[in-house]
């Protein structure tokens, strides 16, 4: 796949025309609500004047993602940040059963800090890359203090296209996928690229090698993963969450937060299942029924902005209560690879369901989850709108501000006795989430070197926990700490950045942040180390907050107090861990290509699979919650729902046998 630049520049600029002109109606929908952020980040040289980067929508920043390294459910990650959502999340396997296995050694400890040989060629002028996420819930360009790093770093501005229906089919027809592309998975999609030459070889030219030797020599296997993965030899990316060993699990995503200070009024009910949590919740509202603004509150708010195969949410409170994993249309147990298709009778996906048809019926679901954003949900959360989540960065990361610890209010883990929260495995191999490079970008050194950067200790911490020395810093025996700044945007993840400055310690610019904190977070909305690796920068600490010696202090309320002596723990892991929960073992698992017959089932199959989960969460009585499910099975058989549900067993098969074989 050898590419002639001069070539690659000029096809890259007619297909540019042409995507402009083909995208001019749909991009404008890619974002939240069609409007534009305040987070503009500006630099000011020495003469005072100030260049101005471009908004975008707000969106839910971070990563989210999700759901460990199968791709799952948003939200921050299973690396416990906010991530994006599941629309690309389907899973298969990419490797044929005689192709050999990528085999996971033992692995280091720590990340071995390499610098780069040789540079890119930082441009003269500011330049804008287009990156396509499919993880993205932001459209245009990066904004506020990550967009200031960029341009520090880099002299770069990041436009991002989010993953709007039809973008991706109008990127493949033209032939140019952008500059930087990040896959939801290493599934169709993604291969359907490499078999077009639509993603730059990481091997030309010894392009990763030079340009990225973090990545190059402290993620071989994860490189490898990919080579097989792709199918025709070559290395076009690298997976999400890489980890050094995989000796242990990633901390705990699935965290049940609850409003502590709530459930202490209630005296502590004992909680065993479901049908107790129910009653908690109901029990809450009646001791809170309105939020800090006059509002109504409910027990849970929901969202549509993230659902894939099936309801998001509903299918994740299968994970966070049985342990079951996200496969295709339908959930995994990692224990023995049984299969769960989402329409089985009395099966995980239409038990939850279920429940929150139950929590709408007695007036405990927030009424606009149909309809309503990440970012509206999470301004609920922040003014005590629900009670409950079962995700920590849609819980507590929103809820548990300063000024809230101080009144003794705070969400924190209270799970089910009966639950089995799903905890993902650290793998070497890299998640399914691939970072990579459009073919015909005409900065394909520049792409790998940002690449690079991210994967750097210094890189992995900005997408976390923001700008070095100004949020977060190293004390003189190597041990991390929050800034001042730093703890009040960790507590607030919408702290307002008005009025803050960034000085670069590399070029001595001052930058004007602006914004909040969480519009300023990379938009991109995906990792590159597991958050649980070790921090080679740290005196043997983790990238995960929680390990830092400087976050293991004193209880930060009394409610925390409270919370720390009900467990008899210091820590959420630790809490977690006193209770059951499920390993979910990483592999190399990739969804294989599907027919053109089958695609076309698959498509009409999970749109009705949604509409109809959506109207049955919003029945009125049991009798209507039955019709619409009956309906929702009826139209999928009709559509040719057995053909979906045994490609999906046949892949569960496949899936459990490369687990066994890699673990």
């Amino acid at each position: 796949m050898k590419k002639l630049k001069g070539f690659k520049k000029i096809v890259s600029t007619i297909l540019s025309v042409m995507l402009i002109l083909s995208m001019l109606f749909m991009i404008t929908g890619c974002g939240q609500d069609g409007g534009t952020a305040d987070g503009d980040a500006a630099v000011q040289g020495t003469d005072g004047s100030a260049s101005d980067a471009s908004g975008g929508q707000a969106s839910a920043g971070g990563d989210a993602s999700a759901d460990g390294t199968s791709g799952n459910a948003g939200g921050t990650t299973a690396d416990g940040q906010p991530a994006a959502g599941d629309a690309n999340d389907e899973s298969g396997t990419g490797l044929t059963e005689d192709q050999p296995m990528v085999q996971e050694a033992a692995g280091s400890e720590e990340i071995e800090v390499v610098e780069s040989t040789d540079k890119a060629e930082k441009p003269s002028e500011l330049i804008t890359l287009d990156v396509y996420s499919q993880l993205a819930n932001w459209s245009g360009n990066q904004i506020g203090w990550y967009a200031a790093l960029l341009e520090d770093k880099f002299n770069v501005r990041l436009n991002i296209i989010p993953d709007a229906e039809g973008t991706y089919e109008t990127l493949i027809e033209s032939g140019d996928m952008g500059d930087i592309v990040v896959w939801g998975d290493n599934g169709a999609e993604y291969k359907k690229a490499v078999q077009l030459g639509l993603l730059y070889d990481w091997e030309e030219g010894d392009l990763c090698k030079t340009y990225a030797p973090m990545i190059w020599n402290n993620c071989k296997i994860a490189l490898e993963t990919n080579r097989k993965i792709s199918g025709d030899g070559h290395i076009y990316g690298i997976g999400h969450s890489v980890a050094l060993s995989k000796d242990d699990h990633q901390s705990f995503f699935y965290t049940w937060d609850l409003r502590w200070d709530l459930y202490k009024k209630l005296g502590y009910p004992k909680v065993k299942n479901l049908d107790d949590y129910f009653n908690v919740l109901k029990q809450m509202k009646e001791i809170c029924p309105k939020d800090e603004n006059g509002r109504e509150t409910y027990a849970v708010s929901l969202w549509p902005d993230w659902d894939g195969s099936m309801v998001m949410y509903v299918k994740a409170m299968a994970t966070a209560y049985y342990g079951y994993d996200e496969l295709a249309v339908g959930l995994y147990n990692p224990t023995n690879g049984e299969y769960y298709d989402a329409l089985m009778e009395n099966g995980p996906y239409l038990e939850m369901l279920k429940f929150f048809n139950r929590l709408y019926q007695n007036g405990l679901l927030d009424p606009n989850s149909m309809t309503q954003t990440f970012d509206q949900m999470s301004d609920k959360v922040k003014a005590g709108g629900t009670f409950f989540s079962i995700f920590n960065f849609a819980g507590s990361a929103s809820y548990n501000t300063t000024e809230h610890m101080k009144q003794g209010k705070m969400m924190l883990p209270m799970v089910p006795e009966d639950a089995s929260p799903a905890v993902y495995g650290m793998s070497m191999l890299g998640g399914n989430r691939v970072w990579s490079i459009g073919a015909y970008t005409e900065y394909p050194e520049l792409c790998m070197e940002i690449l690079n950067y991210l994967f750097t200790p210094e890189g992995a911490m900005t997408i976390w926990y923001g700008l070095p020395e100004l949020m977060w810093y190293y004390d003189d025996n190597g041990y991390t700490h929050f800034t001042d700044l730093g703890l009040k945007c960790n507590h607030d993840p919408h702290y307002d950045l008005g009025g803050v400055t960034w000085t670069s310690p590399e070029t001595g610019k001052t930058y004007k942040l602006g914004g909040n904190f969480t519009d300023g977070m990379l938009q991109i909305n995906n990792t590159t180390w597991v958050i649980d690796t070790k921090n080679p920068d740290s005196n043997g600490e983790t990238f995960n907050k929680d390990t830092w010696r400087s976050m293991a202090g004193p209880a930060q309320s009394t409610i925390e107090q409270d919370w720390r002596d009900y467990y008899k723990v210091t820590t959420v892991n630790e809490c977690m861990k006193k209770g059951k929960y499920m390993v979910v073992p990483g592999t190399s698992y990739s969804e294989p290509k599907r027919s053109d017959e089958l695609e076309l089932i698959w498509t009409q199959v999970t749109q009705a699979i949604k509409q109809y989960s959506w109207r049955a969460i919003y029945a009125k009585n049991d009798g209507e919650f039955n019709y619409h499910v009956q309906q929702m099975i009826k139209v999928c058989k009709d559509y040719g729902y057995d053909q979906v549900r045994e490609w999906s067993r046949q892949q569960a098969a496949t899936r459990y046998k490369l687990q066994k074989a890699e673990n």
